[in-house]
Parts: structure tokens; sequence; C-alpha cells
């Protein structure tokens, strides 16, 4: 008996409206049993986001037995996905057309956060030398930014690109903050967001409001960037960017603590990605399971969807030949899944 396309995108609805609020069991390993469609990992939360969750789809892992995996940028031109090990000191390279993996760039420096910007160069924030760093196409590194008034970095953790050619990057600190990730030593400077003219090395600090400012992203058109703060209040603020350079009119976004079972609130966002719709996916954690992995809110600020993972999402961002595959960084492993949307940015 067959089905026709219309009985079952009409089933793929109904099923995914009736998925529990935890999903379903599964194992991850290599040769498991395949997962029962849809994917009840990938929960719809708001009618809004039904649109957006392929019912024949799911959530793969691509690679584990990493430490902390962060800072996934997708390179349109070569078809691959680059993401750090920080711990492990290590830059990965996942290759779209057979799916080998192999190691980028060792030592790392301990690189968290990556990008490419708009001429396709990677662009990366290292915790061991507390520096911006940009790689020519020739192979060799450009430090973009390394101290402030004087003073070293505390150590930039995300990065993003503007369309005017500005590099946007926060600096939390946390990769001196113990050895672990890079090396542990005095933090000089206020936790702060940082604006980089790559042109003239002549950089700014956009916003210091941030107890520990972490993941950035703009809108689909550049008009607001949103930033996770993985301090004190854990939540997600949006910004109004003025001429590209300048920030104003801050407020929260949405909180990100939830209340748990036994009466207290956790959880937090990392790293952030637009969809070219304007919603915002963020990866997610700390608070267990049906909690972890990423959390996707509509413009409004609506938490509409949510993909569950087994471990905390570090980061995420959008790749493949459509920008249609959502990739996740989650602690020890990288994971995939196909999404009706395309991502808003290059990387």
């Amino acid at each position: 008996m067959t089905m026709g396309r219309r009985c079952f995108i009409s089933a793929t609805a109904a099923a995914t409206f009736a998925t529990a609020a935890f999903g379903q069991a599964r194992d991850y390993r290599q040769n498991a049993s395949p997962v029962r469609y849809p994917d009840g990992d990938i929960l719809v939360l708001d009618k809004r986001f039904a649109k957006y969750k392929i019912g024949n789809t799911a959530i793969q892992r691509l690679h584990t037995g990493m430490l902390w995996a962060e800072g996934p940028a997708w390179n349109g031109g070569g078809r691959y996905l680059l993401w750090s090990d920080i711990p492990n000191d290590v830059q990965h390279r996942w290759l779209a057309e057979d799916g080998h993996i192999s190691a980028f760039r060792s030592p790392s420096n301990n690189t968290n956060g990556n990008t490419f910007d708009w001429e396709g160069r990677l662009l990366s924030c290292e915790h061991a030398t507390r520096r911006v760093v940009r790689h020519e196409h020739d192979g060799t590194i450009t430090i973009l930014a390394e101290k402030w008034q004087g003073k070293p970095l505390n150590a930039p953790n995300d990065i993003v690109v503007h369309p005017d050619g500005g590099v946007w990057f926060t600096d939390p600190g946390y990769g001196s903050m113990m050895n672990y990730e890079g090396h542990k030593g005095e933090l000089s400077l206020k936790e702060a967001v940082y604006r980089l003219d790559p042109r003239t090395t002549k950089m700014e600090i956009v916003s210091d409001e941030a107890a520990k400012p972490n993941g950035l992203c703009f809108s689909p058109d550049y008009k607001e960037l949103y930033l996770a703060d993985t301090g004190e209040p854990k939540n997600i603020t949006v910004w109004e960017v003025v001429e590209g350079r300048k920030l104003s009119h801050g407020r929260e976004f949405v909180p990100m603590k939830q209340k748990m079972k036994d009466g207290s609130f956790a959880g937090g966002a990392d790293g952030l990605r637009a969809d070219v719709d304007g919603n915002i996916w963020a990866g997610a954690g700390w608070a267990g399971e049906g909690y972890d992995g990423v959390h996707i809110f509509a413009p409004d600020g609506q938490r509409i969807g949510q993909i569950l993972l087994p471990e905390i999402c570090s980061n995420v961002c959008f790749g493949g030949a459509k920008r249609n595959r959502l990739f996740m960084t989650a602690s020890q492993s990288l994971y995939a899944v196909y999404v009706e949307t395309q991502g808003a940015h290059i990387a």
C-alpha cells in the first residue's frame, strides 16, 4: 500500500505534535538500530516550528571521542565543516563528500570559536595565546587582535563577521581561568564584546554589560546582534546595530534558565545562529535530560522548538550545499540534522 505525499505530510505533522516532552530512547553508537521517523528528539513546542521539522530525517552523530567540542564553521567553497576540540588542542575537519575526518590544525593554541570571512579565510579565537587570528590563503597567520589598551585580552571566545568587513568577537576569559582549555592566568580586562576593523586593526568595545559574553550572531539583515551571557543571569540579549559599528537599546531576548524537577532553575545558552526567517538557534545545556541540546526561538523570543541531545550542546552552525543542515558541537561529539530552513549567514 502506498501513501500519497499529502497524507504523509499530514501524518508526520500529527505525529510531531504528539511527541513526548522528553523525546525517545536511542542508541547513537555505530551500527545501532535506526531511529523511527519522525525523530522524537526534535520537539515542536509551538506550531510555528512544525514547518522546520522534516518528518523523514534523523539526528546523526558524525563523530565522538573529543573532550570539549566547540566553534563549528562551514566552508561553502571547500564543502567542509571545521570545529575545535579545545582541551585536546586540535581543530578538526569533516568533509561533506565522504564524511572523512582529519586534524586540520594541531596544535591549535586551544582554539575555541571559528568562522570564515567574506574572502573565505578562517578566523579563529585562540585561548592559549589570547588572540584572534586570520589564516591567509598562502598559509600564513595574521594576528588581528591580542591586546586592548596595552593589556592582553582575556581569552577570545566566539566570533562573527559583518558585511562591512568588521569582525566581532567576545572575550569572557574562560580559556585563561584554568589550564584545561588554555593557560591559567590573570584576567586584566573587563569581559566585553569587541568590533575589529581588519584593514586598520582598530578595535572598539561595543559592549561590556554582559557578565560573561559568549556566543553571538547577527539577525539576517544585520540590524540586530544577539548575545548569549553564560554568567548571571544566563540569558540571551538582543541589541540594535547602529551603522554597523555600535550597539544600542539592548534588552533581554529570552531567559535560558528553566525550572527543574527539584525546584531549582538551571540551563544556559552558548553558541548562536540565525536562520533566514530570523529564528535563533541556540546551543544549550548544563541542565540535563530534556533540556540539553538546541533551543529554537522565534523572532518574538518565544521558544518554539528543541533538538534534544544526550550531551551539552556548545555551539551550532548551518552548512551543507543548501545551508539546510544544522551541525551541533556537543561536549564529546559532533551531531547533524537536516531542517527545512537555511542559515542566514556565510559560516
